[in-house]
């Protein structure tokens, strides 16, 4: 049996800080699929930061690109225009699901709009299902495309944030028109469950995001470094991270800590580490390319993640690929990855002084940093292989094909 032809699509591809979707499509493909890329919005050139970003990019559909011609956008609406009902259909799902107020309805209207030059681009394709990672804008999208077009659609759900705000995006009612939800973390699936109707929760499986254990090398753990990785943004806890750092400096002469990621914060952060006297210690490296990274935590002691919120970091399962012990928090679908005392350490978000504690340890007993950067890479590979997950979401894929 052929395996179905899929698209795939989220509001920015590709990007920097979210490589794991690139892993996923690869995964696929090396699977047998074909996969259309599409993006709702044109990737800034920041996040274009190696040969695969850039690659990607080029091949993949650009959908406000596309919409900005108002001969190609009226021609889709006129292919759907065609089936009156399933228009008419469509249309009405995007009113009623819209946010309320003014605004709230001209955005699904824009959304409507979008998923016409959308499904049209998917029907030209072959595509024969549709999936959604970051469930929020562009699932709306997707989801009026498959109602357009007749596609079959499922998507990612992440987390935290949306589910701040899920009645805002409407997490019910995609869940019911979805063919399956994959949710990163049983506590994601969890999260997911308080929102969608009861006869809804079959269809939720548990698809972790995933990487290739076999492209990181173990890391020396014999000095005092210390990596970070992640968009410099508030819900990162960087600030944390550096009062932590100018912490320990007194009993760390070496201590160094090396930054990859940018974002809002960089220049506040910055700020910060020379108020506490430690900007000479830390390396704010910017955005880089999936190889640097990988390079990155072959030179790294301990790698930390302070986040306030998260759902399950892929830069966690990089570091611990690499052999190197992590320190976190313990917020969400973290403990899952991350077991407590064997391949990292647990700390409670925003305390500075847990945070510290937990890098002096580390600091000061490199036989530990080997024990749990071994038992780090050993959960990885049995968890969390992207070829592993990759095959799950195949199967789930092959079995919403109409007939199957």
């Amino acid at each position: 049996m052929s395996l179905p032809k899929l698209a795939y699509l989220t509001g920015e591809y590709p990007r920097a800080s979210d490589t794991f979707i690139q892993r996923e499509v690869a995964a696929l493909r090396d699977l047998g699929h074909e996969v259309l890329t599409c993006s709702i919005r044109t990737t800034g050139p920041e996040h274009l930061v190696g040969p695969e970003q850039r690659a990607e990019h080029a091949r993949t559909f650009k959908v406000l690109e596309a919409c900005k011609s108002p001969l190609r956008l009226l021609r889709a609406h006129a292919r759907w225009l065609r089936r009156p009902r399933r228009y008419l259909r469509a249309l009405a799902l995007a009113w009623g699901t819209a946010p309320k107020g003014l605004k709230g309805r001209a955005y699904n209207l824009i959304y409507f709009a979008e998923a016409g030059v959308l499904a049209d681009a998917l029907a030209e394709a072959g595509v024969q299902h549709l999936h959604n990672h970051i469930a929020k804008a562009s699932c709306t999208v997707a989801m009026l495309a498959s109602e357009l077009s007749g596609i079959p659609y499922s998507f990612t759900i992440h987390g935290p944030d949306i589910f701040f705000e899920p009645q805002h995006w409407r997490l019910d009612e995609k869940t019911r028109r979805a063919t399956f939800v994959a949710c990163i973390s049983a506590f994601c699936r969890a999260q997911l469950m308080c929102f969608a109707d009861r006869g809804d929760w079959a269809k939720l499986e548990i698809i972790h995001c995933g990487i290739d254990p076999a492209r990181y090398a173990p890391s020396a753990h014999d000095g005092q470094s210390l990596l970070f990785v992640g968009r410099l943004a508030g819900v990162k806890g960087v600030p944390v991270l550096l009062r932590a750092l100018a912490a320990l400096a007194p009993r760390h002469p070496e201590l160094r800590l090396r930054l990859i990621g940018d974002g809002p914060e960089r220049s506040a952060l910055e700020s910060l580490a020379a108020e506490l006297g430690i900007a000479e210690r830390c390396a704010f490296l910017g955005y880089r390319a999936q190889a640097e990274v990988a390079e990155a935590l072959t030179g790294a002691d301990v790698f930390v993640l302070p986040s306030f919120a998260e759902g399950v970091p892929v830069v966690l399962m990089e570091a611990m690929a690499a052999q190197v012990p992590v320190v976190t928090t313990r917020i969400a679908g973290v403990p899952e990855l991350v077991e407590h005392g064997t391949s990292g350490i647990l700390v409670p978000p925003g305390e500075v002084e847990a945070l510290a504690n937990a890098l002096d340890t580390l600091l000061a007993d490199p036989a530990s940093r080997r024990t749990m950067g071994a038992a780090g890479r050993a959960k990885v590979a049995a968890e969390f292989n992207a070829t592993t997950e990759a095959a799950k979401l195949s199967a789930l894929f092959s079995a919403a094909e109409p007939g199957a």
